[in-house]
């Protein structure tokens, strides 16, 4: 599939970027400082001691900190989640792996679109960043005796191996697997995949009071559509201006904090509705791309290829407003 498509909000282009590359590009728009590293938190209070709407944050290192709003983007995980109440994720009994294959002298031969590999058990994707590098994604369900999932041995050079033997079996492409045997060992991993269920969000309380979720905090999803990260720029940019505009408008201390709770319930009705569609999406894509149960690889191959993979490239075409 080519990466530029003509959506219902006008042409646009998907492009694959590295995650280091992208949280780099938005720490070098703030002020020094402002990111403080290693402060997992482990646990949330109420502040007693003054009216009782600040939270206080308990960090993994032993120390507090004192919060006028939590908004809480703390992953999979979140112990903000959590303590919101809302529905722990779920294992979709999928795994997955991936990798990035360099090519220094350039010349990889891939072109600009999204080649993707479905059917026979697995789901795999290869789509190039840029002219040194490709990034290549394999999922699959393991079966119950680890015999098809490599399950005794997870370490990098064995999923290599596993994923390499995979491919080779289905006859996949000489030069898919070139990418996946250029690979560095350490970009080589293996994970489980969890998603919150989508039903549990349309009716969960995704803030309450000053405190929120945003992120994989709210929507953990698969990655069949790779849409986590960038679900979460839409996230950060309906945030912002729900909470730009609490935090402009006049009024004493009393009303500011009434805004910004306010704030943050548009916020979430905004963000409800959105975050469901995008988990359920991309688990059916999963679900039916992946699978080779002799009825769905019929419906699959026969009448549905085209709509699951363009999909992929759809799911993004969401206007989520200005800041």
């Amino acid at each position: 599939m080519d990466l530029r498509v003509k959506g219902k909000l006008g042409p646009h282009e998907v492009r694959c970027v590295h995650r280091n590359v992208l949280l780099q590009a938005l720490e070098e728009e703030l002020p020094a400082g402002t990111i403080r590293y290693s402060s997992r938190i482990v646990s949330i209070d109420h502040d007693e001691l003054h009216d009782g709407s600040a939270k206080i944050l308990h960090l993994a290192d032993g120390t507090t900190l004192r919060a006028k709003v939590l908004i809480g983007c703390d992953g999979i995980n979140s112990v903000v989640a959590k303590w919101l109440g809302l529905a722990k994720p779920s294992d979709s009994g999928r795994l997955a792996t991936r990798g990035l294959a360099h090519y220094p002298d350039g010349g990889h031969g891939f072109e600009p679109k999204i080649l993707q590999l479905v059917g026979e058990g697995f789901r795999a994707g290869v789509v190039p960043t840029s002219d040194t590098d490709v990034y290549w994604f394999f999922t699959w369900s393991p079966s119950p005796d680890g015999a098809k999932d490599g399950a005794v041995d997870r370490t990098p050079a064995a999923m290599k191996q596993f994923v390499l033997a995979t491919m080779r079996g289905a006859q996949v492409s000489a030069q898919v697997l070139e990418a996946v045997e250029r690979s560095e060992m350490s970009d080589v991993l293996a994970a489980p995949l969890r998603f919150r269920s989508p039903l549990s969000l349309l009716f969960a309380s995704i803030s309450k009071g000053n405190v929120c979720v945003a992120g994989d905090a709210l929507h953990p999803t698969t990655p069949d559509l790779a849409q986590g990260a960038c679900t979460a720029l839409e996230d950060a940019v309906v945030l912002a201006r729900c909470l730009g505009d609490a935090l402009v408008a006049g009024g004493g201390a009393g009303a500011e904090e009434e805004r910004i709770e306010a704030a943050l319930r548009s916020y979430a009705g905004i963000r409800r509705w959105r975050s469901a569609q995008v988990i359920a999406a991309s688990y059916v894509v999963g679900f039916f791309q992946e699978s080779d149960h002799p009825v769905v690889s019929f419906v699959r191959d026969k009448l549905l290829s085209g709509v699951l993979a363009r999909t992929l490239l759809m799911m993004p075409d969401h206007d989520c407003g200005k800041l």
